[in-house]
């Protein structure tokens, strides 16, 4: 009791203070040290795997980069190819398997954007030959081949429908005799 009251109360908060203070410096300090180990631990296994990993490893052969072809070797016959030059190109390339392309463009567009045209064709496995021809301009890219699907027609009542429609713009009135407001809405 008698070195409480020599002491006054802000001393002994001192002395609490204090061992706070080194116990949050001891604990920083085995934090630190305890992630460091971890890091140094982690980097060695790392090593050590990506050492022993890697001295069992081999490229896969054949392949597009490097070994033996897995496949026959495509020679390419023509590979012509020219520009851009001021937005005009135009390219054309033959493999020795039968596959083609071709194309061509200039700015002609509005805004002097490029229009271009071209085709591209090859056999499919079973020996049918494929030929696409294609325009690209303000209207959108238009492929054109005889592979393409088509809808099939449509019926004739759709197209008397349609016929009707075009004749009589405006009439607001549906196939059932009911009719839409100016908003859309079904009255």
């Amino acid at each position: 009791m008698q070195l409480f009251s020599r002491c006054s109360s802000s001393c002994l908060a001192d002395v609490l203070c204090q061992k706070e203070e080194t116990r949050h410096a001891r604990y920083q300090e085995d934090a630190w040290l305890w992630h460091y180990n971890h890091l140094v631990t982690t980097i060695f296994l790392v090593t050590l795997a990506s050492a022993a990993f890697g001295q069992r490893y081999t490229a896969p052969r054949g392949g597009a980069f490097g070994g033996s072809p897995s496949g026959p070797v495509v020679p390419i016959l023509r590979d012509d190819r020219n520009g851009p030059d001021n937005g005009v190109y135009d390219f054309w390339f033959q493999t020795g398997n039968g596959i083609e392309r071709r194309e061509q463009g200039a700015p002609t567009a509005p805004n002097n954007a490029v229009e271009s045209q071209g085709s591209w064709s090859f056999t499919f496995p079973d020996g049918t030959p494929a030929k696409f021809n294609f325009v690209a301009d303000e209207n959108g890219y238009r492929p054109e081949s005889s592979l393409i699907p088509t809808p099939p027609p449509l019926p004739s009542h759709a197209i008397e429908q349609i016929e009707f429609a075009r004749r009589n713009p405006g009439s607001g009135q549906s196939s059932g005799g009911s009719s839409f407001n100016r908003r859309g809405r079904y009255n």
